[in-house]
């Protein structure tokens, strides 16, 4: 569940006069592992946050010229009443047959071009709308952002004069055009929850099968009943982009009546088409609709009453914590691990205790009295620890345990010999079912690996195109990686999401990426990125020819113009937690190590520095 369900929206973050240094290996902390020093401006695209004007419809003035009735009809059909009024602007025919549905197309601006100036006789017109297009919502709610910069398109209207001689619109596209600003103002980013896909090579004991909640966000309006609409859309189904994936306890045919909420916080909730006789179907669906309410509510939903034509339930956050979003997302209360600087010995710390060495041989000395590791990231478990040699050739799976007085043999080597930074193994990554992901940079066999267990296999990655893997980190819920991928020859990093699709069986395990889809596409440079949510990424990124800044990006690509955060001088790290659904505990707070060492944390949207008993090298939450 989003740190930030609270505002309307996802957080910008804009790090002013801050220079930004390459994150240091540091696990979870950063990805990839090396990068330039820059300076940092405060961001001045970000005036239309928080947008909530409401929007009252016009009807169509009489003697209306067909640009001014294309005009109005845009501006109709961003009103808080649904399209009632906006109809009004065509013909009967018309209608009667266009779908506001089908989807939106998201422009930049939109310009209307009328045709040539109609006479008095004229019994028919045109006008079209152009614009540069930013992104596209389909008919599932789903928003994807478009990529590149000449993205301009143009809808044709055509109009004719109906026998009062009044103009109306008789022929138009499908679905809605609405500029930026109007879609901030008139929809909001919502989420529905549905239960990942049940993976046929997981072993019959351990977390590896558990079946959780995962976030499927969408863009419903803001202000007309937007629980029951967010919950007429679970009802309907996943995205196309995640259904693969996921599953839901919904038969097909489901339907919503309305949601009504009590003063108790109660969400009472009527379903249609579907029998609720069998309790575990009924929690099932309860729970769906219980994160999905809750998430958007803003606190006012507490507990939820699902009924049906038979049998009813109830569900809340209490009832099965262990399905909740983010449930693999590591142990309650989180916590922080850090190497020291003088001797390279592993630390963990929480709020309630200083830093104690972690058990094992991690937990001591390193030889030379430095740190002769490279990156590090700690299970979702807290058990075991993913370490990458300081030349990046081998990665070891080492457990957090007394008996592990030694560094076991590796798991996996890098037949590259260079010392390339860009060449080697990077990312290391924890999913919640114990398995563990690595980037392989070698540059003669580039590739993506999994160890499960201590066997290793390749990861195929569908839909690259010649691009290449930098890095990744995969979600809690293991269903989704976010990997930096380099374009050649141009040298630019960019960011994207793929669904993770298990097959074959225990003895034989299959995994492969796939369905890519770019996110935050006017990135053309991405430094690091951390799952900060169960749902959305913290990533450190620059647009074409501007200063680095730090973003919190949706899964489904959306980045935010919403509120900005007060930025440190010289950062040189900085990680975040995943949160969990199944509680109302705030989330850890966000860190970031600056270029002395010294480690800040985010309270408030201030940077205040946290006191740790030993000097710090590098420091990471689990994942």
């Amino acid at each position: 569940m989003r740190r930030t369900s609270s505002r309307t929206e996802p957080r910008l973050v804009a790090v002013a006069g801050t220079v930004l240094g390459a994150l240091v290996a540091s696990g979870c902390a950063a990805m990839p592992d090396s990068g330039g020093i820059t300076r940092v401006e405060l961001s001045q695209g970000s005036a239309d946050k928080n947008l909530q004007a409401r929007v009252y419809p016009m009807a169509p003035g009489k003697g209306a010229k067909p640009g001014e009735l294309v005009t109005g009809f845009l501006d109709a059909v961003t009103a808080d009443e649904g399209y009632e009024t906006a109809r009004k602007y065509l013909t009967e025919n018309a209608a009667a047959t266009w779908n506001p549905d089908a989807g939106i197309q998201v422009l930049a601006a939109t310009t209307i071009k009328a045709g040539q100036d109609v006479s008095d006789t004229a019994t028919t017109a045109s006008a079209t709308v152009t614009g540069q297009m930013v992104a596209t919502v389909d008919e599932k709610h789903s928003y994807l952002p478009v990529a590149g910069q000449n993205n301009n398109v143009a809808s044709d209207f055509t109009l004719v004069r109906e026998k009062d001689g009044e103009w109306r619109i008789d022929r138009l596209p499908p679905g809605v055009i609405m500029n930026q600003t109007n879609f901030r103002n008139s929809f909001r980013q919502v989420e529905r929850f549905f239960y990942t896909a049940p993976d046929p090579s997981a072993a019959p004991t351990g977390n590896t099968g558990q079946e959780v909640l995962i976030a499927d966000p969408i863009y419903l309006r803001r202000r007309i009943d937007p629980l029951t609409s967010a919950a007429r859309a679970l009802v309907a189904g996943p995205s196309t982009w995640l259904s693969p994936v996921v599953r839901t306890a919904f038969p097909a045919g489901t339907t919503v009546d309305k949601v009504v909420i009590d003063d108790s916080r109660v969400a009472h909730v009527q379903l249609g088409g579907t029998d609720l006789g069998e309790p575990m179907a009924c929690r099932r669906m309860a729970s769906q609709l219980f994160y999905t309410l809750a998430d958007q509510g803003k606190g006012q939903v507490e507990r939820l009453e699902l009924k049906g034509p038979r049998g009813s339930c109830t569900a809340s956050r209490t009832d099965v914590p262990a399905t909740g979003p983010g449930a693999l997302s590591g142990p309650m209360p989180v916590q922080l691990y850090y190497q020291r600087a003088d001797n390279g010995a592993l630390m963990v710390t929480d709020d309630a205790r200083t830093g104690d060495p972690v058990h094992g041989v991690l937990g001591k000395p390193q030889p030379g009295g430095a740190a002769q590791q490279g990156v590090i990231a700690i299970s979702r478990d807290g058990l075991r620890a993913a370490v990458i040699s300081a030349d990046a050739h081998q990665l070891y799976s080492v457990p957090l345990q007394d008996s592990t007085v030694a560094m076991p043999e590796p798991v996996l080597s890098s037949p590259g010999k260079t010392a390339d930074k860009d060449n080697g193994l990077a990312s290391p990554s924890w999913d919640g079912r114990g398995d563990l992901w690595v980037v392989d940079r070698n540059p003669q066999a580039q590739r993506v690996v999994t160890v499960r267990g201590n066997k290793a296999y390749t990861v195929p990655v569908e839909g690259l195109t010649g691009q290449t893997v930098q890095g990744l980190k995969i979600s809690s819920d293991g269903a989704r990686a976010a990997l930096v991928v380099k374009t050649p020859g141009l040298g630019t990093t960019s960011l994207m999401f793929g669904l993770v699709v298990h097959g074959g069986t225990p003895e034989a395990p299959t995994v492969k990426i796939t369905s890519l889809r770019r996110a935050a596409p006017s990135l053309t440079e991405v430094t690091s990125v951390t799952w900060a949510e169960a749902d959305q990424l913290l990533v450190l990124g620059k647009e074409a020819d501007r200063t680095p800044q730090l973003y919190y990006i949706s899964t489904d690509g959306s980045q935010s113009t919403d509120s900005q955060l007060q930025g440190g001088d010289s950062i040189g790290a900085i990680s975040a937690p995943e949160s969990r659904g199944d509680t109302l505990t705030p989330s850890p707070p966000v860190l970031a190590m600056m270029a002395d060492g010294r480690v800040y944390r985010l309270v408030n949207n201030q940077w205040r520095e946290a006191q740790f008993v030993d000097k710090v090298r590098s420091f990471f939450y689990v994942g």
